[in-house]
């Protein structure tokens, strides 16, 4: 006998169904929170689109028309080690300095040197300290202008007695030290009798003759300056690599020489290991902060709290306010909708690029879209492209620089520990020190140094990356 299958209850039915929309409805549950995980809770910025190239040739190349501009972009952008290596600090050797200014008034009187780059000179070489020397030798370098015993009793007609200097100095040291017993004034007084490099009147009259004597067979100023430091026979040797021995502004010079234009005199001045090159733009920066100690301290001590606050001039160029820093996702999303932040380009290894993998994936972690963080201001990004093209010209068209990190968000940086607090503001990213050759990383430090001379750029060295900040006015430069 068959036996008919009875119809479930009408109830059991209803239970089903409802089984089936809870499941339906915690499926939608859980898309929408993986979906915010990717990024779906904000809309995707836009993507980049191919961009054009750097124009030929060297942006950034000494024009005569503005060598004034280059002077105070130089002096400007060479002034960050001024306020991180005076002893005490700017404002604390910018006093020191001061109190010596009578005198550098009057040996100065009645020649034709600039008593403002003396104090200035006295600044950067001995930040005001009359006993200090280079080392421990009294050979070497030594007193307010740092006035090498060779050079003083040579060309500047110094009587120094260097063996009773070095004599003297060493029982000076053990007193100081507490190796010995004594009185330091004594002491201090005989080395001054046989070492007049130690006696400031002495040595600041003997530095105005040799900026005299310099100033008259080059004919200029700044010249006479930068042979302070370089040495008149060094300075001539550059001139001759460069045009045949003519006297010209130093910005010009210095602005006008590269790898690849008048590279003999370039590599020349590359070449001097103590910074040499760029001893006038040091000189300038310190007369600006002995203007600003005399007439603003409190813009000099706000300019010293930036300076000090960060590895490279960044603050300066882009200080706490002057732009937004971008909180979280959401600004960062409203920036590339009014366009105040641009995607990088689609064609990367055109302009000498890659991207690192890597740029952004800590945004998973934020439930926000990747593609936030592979942005720039515009200025930035023009820079970027900029500063590619011209190593890639300089080392003859070599492997691509890689990107690491490009624009983030405070919210960002905090969550993921990646990026730097400057990347927040858009004007910042970072270059991984992976390079194919020295080549190409001689390049990228010559173009490094050439922009943060122009005051375009600020930048420093991490160990896996370097971090550049771009100014907001490097727009007019690479248009």
């Amino acid at each position: 006998m068959s036996v008919r299958a009875r119809r479930p209850p009408r109830r059991a039915t209803i239970h089903q169904r409802r089984a089936r929309l809870a499941g339906l409805i915690l499926l939608v549950v859980i898309v929408t929170i993986v979906l915010c995980d990717l990024g779906g809770s904000l809309p995707a910025p836009p993507r980049g689109g191919a961009a054009l190239g750097a124009a030929a040739g060297d942006p950034f190349g000494y024009r005569a028309s503005r060598e004034s501009d280059f002077v105070a972009r130089a002096t400007a952008g060479e002034a960050h080690v001024l306020f991180v290596q005076s002893p005490g600090g700017a404002m604390a050797t910018a006093a020191r300095v001061a109190a010596y200014r009578p005198l550098i008034d009057r040996v100065t009187a009645g020649t034709n040197i600039d008593p403002n780059l003396l104090e200035a000179l006295v600044f950067v070489e001995s930040a005001g300290r009359p006993q200090v020397i280079a080392g421990s030798d009294p050979a070497n370098a030594a007193g307010l202008t740092q006035i090498l015993a060779a050079t003083g009793q040579s060309l500047l007609g110094m009587n120094i007695d260097l063996a009773r200097s070095r004599r003297l100095t060493r029982q000076i040291d053990a007193v100081a030290a507490g190796a010995r017993r004594g009185l330091l004034a004594p002491l201090l007084a005989q080395r001054t009798a046989a070492d007049p490099r130690f006696n400031p009147s002495t040595e600041l009259a003997a530095t105005v003759r040799y900026l005299q004597d310099s100033e008259r067979q080059f004919g200029r100023e700044d010249l006479a300056i930068e042979s302070y430091h370089m040495g008149i026979g060094n300075l001539h040797q550059v001139l001759s690599d460069y045009n045949g021995g003519t006297p010209v502004p130093y910005a010009q010079l210095y602005f006008d020489t590269a790898p690849d234009l008048h590279r003999q005199a370039y590599n020349l001045l590359a070449g001097f290991g103590d910074d040499s090159s760029l001893y006038l733009w040091r000189v300038l920066g310190a007369a600006q902060i002995m203007r600003l100690y005399r007439t603003d301290r409190t813009a000099l001590r706000h300019l010293s709290a930036l300076q000090t606050s960060a590895a490279s001039n960044a603050l300066v160029l882009e200080p706490p306010g002057s732009s937004p820093r971008f909180a979280d996702a959401p600004a960062l999303s409203a920036a590339y909708q009014d366009h105040s932040l641009v995607p990088l380009p689609s064609n990367a290894t055109q302009l000498g690029l890659i991207y690192d993998p890597a740029m952004g994936a800590g945004a998973a972690k934020l439930g926000v879209p990747r593609g936030l963080y592979r942005g720039l201001r515009p200025v930035a990004l023009r820079m970027l492209i900029a500063l590619a093209a011209r190593v890639r010209a300089l080392s003859g068209g070599a492997a691509p620089i890689e990107v690491r990190t490009a624009v983030a968000d405070r919210q960002y940086i905090h969550e993921t520990g990646t990026g730097f607090a400057s990347s927040a503001d858009g004007y910042s990213f970072q270059i991984a020190r992976r390079y194919v050759s020295t080549t190409q990383a001689n390049a990228f430090q010559a173009v490094l140094d050439r922009l943060q001379a122009l005051n375009l750029i600020a930048w420093s060295r991490d160990p896996s990356s370097i971090d550049i900040t771009v100014a907001r006015d490097a727009g007019l430069w690479t248009r």
